[in-house]
């Protein structure tokens, strides 16, 4: 990426961040995200409810088969600020709501996910019963 073209992306991002937050901790961030490309975050209270399960059936998916949406919350009563991650599979009926975009990242997810997210579903074994547990990460462009 040309330098031109990084100022551009850095001041964009910015202007849209400084919206919710702090100016200089808008462009602090906005200069970080566009430096790394995009950024990476893990899909937070994915083991609460059914959501292991579906994550399960979701990992038996190509990626180019899920889609993934964030949706702000504004009406949650437990964080106003909270960006659900929505997710469904080609073909299928409805969205299912995987968890949430960590609290301290809300804002950027909220003004990057505009463009469809990418997820990646990731596995892993626990514990003294060496169960198979699952997250989610969600990568998002600039």
């Amino acid at each position: 990426m040309k330098n031109r073209e990084m100022k551009s992306k850095v001041l964009s991002l910015g202007n849209r961040l400084s919206i919710r937050m702090d100016r200089r901790e808008a462009f602090v961030k906005a200069w970080a995200i566009v430096k790394a490309g995009g950024l990476e975050l893990a899909v937070k209270g994915v083991s609460f409810g059914n959501r292991q399960e579906a994550l399960k059936r979701l990992a038996s998916y190509a990626p180019d088969q899920i889609k993934a949406v964030l949706v702000p919350e504004p009406s949650n009563p437990a964080d106003p600020a909270a960006v659900a991650v929505m997710v469904g599979v080609q073909g299928g009926r409805g969205l299912y709501r995987l968890g949430y975009v960590p609290a301290n990242m809300a804002a950027v997810a909220s003004v990057l996910g505009a463009k469809l997210p990418a997820l990646r579903i990731v596995s892993g074994t626990w514990g003294w019963a060496e169960k198979t547990t699952y997250g989610a990460r969600i990568a998002l462009a600039v």
